[in-house]
């Protein structure tokens, strides 16, 4: 009976997925953002960081990925910062309705190196600073086993014995990946304030415009060591491939930030 109720959620699935796939892409979720920071000051300009979040995606309901990293920031001058920084990422891949088959939703790695360059300035007479990170991001994801299931005939009493229904192990292939994304971030900067509103946008760009994302919220300082961020994000899809379901992303975002 558990069986039979799965393929009728496929076939449902299925029948779906070609009535409604013109206007998958033009959907949207929404998800949460928590992540806790760690930095330590190794010399004036040099510092240590920890940092780890967790997202969810389908409205909330369902958790997207969970992540660890750590990196090194340097001070080059007083406008420019270097820093460099490996994420381990641990994603719920989601499931993948093709033409003839479905994947459901499976758990997996990948793992980031990041390398940034990022300028800022304040604007003179104001509290206003701008600033312009450009980053270097690869992304590796290995290779993986995940379950297909292969379907025919859905609106036949075939479903109902064997001829319809079939499970394979297939080998999803390692990939790599590289972008580059420019952030231009706008931020209130005014000495022992408490909150520090901002607002940035980023591209992600790899040949073209991938993705695009909106952001705006504020810093809340409770002390030297401990400060707060409480954001919203929109994230706008570029270029999704017409075989994946990539939906735009509306994030509420809350951050907690340690320093030594």
């Amino acid at each position: 009976m558990r069986v039979w109720g799965e393929k009728r959620w496929v076939i449902l699935s299925f029948i779906i997925y070609h009535l409604s796939f013109s206007h998958a892409v033009a959907q949207s979720e929404g998800g949460l953002i928590v992540s806790v920071e760690a930095e330590k000051k190794l010399t004036s300009n040099l510092s240590i960081n920890l940092g780890g979040d967790f997202r969810s995606r389908n409205n909330f309901k369902t958790a997207d990925r969970w992540s660890g990293s750590v990196g090194l920031d340097y001070k080059l001058t007083k406008w420019l910062k270097a820093d460099a920084s490996y994420i381990l990422l641990y994603n719920n891949y989601r499931e993948k309705i093709a033409t003839k088959y479905w994947r459901p939703s499976y758990w997996g790695i990948r793992h980031r190196l990041n390398a940034s360059l990022t300028a800022d300035t304040k604007l003179p007479g104001t509290n206003l600073k701008i600033s312009l990170r450009e980053r270097w991001q690869y992304t590796y994801r290995p290779q993986a086993d995940t379950e297909r299931y292969y379907f025919s005939d859905y609106g036949s009493s075939t479903w109902q014995g064997t001829d319809g229904w079939a499970s394979q192990t297939r080998v999803r292939n390692g990939k790599a990946k590289n972008q580059l994304r420019s952030r231009f971030e706008v931020e209130y900067d005014r000495k022992r304030a408490t909150l520090k509103p901002f607002a940035s946008v980023e591209l992600y760009n790899s040949w073209g415009i991938e993705k695009v994302r909106y952001s705006v919220g504020t810093s809340l300082k409770l002390s030297k060591q401990h400060s707060f961020e409480l954001y919203y994000r929109f994230q706008d899809q570029r270029h999704v491939d017409e075989n994946d379901y990539e939906p735009d992303m509306h994030y509420l975002g809350v951050g907690y930030k340690i320093k030594f």
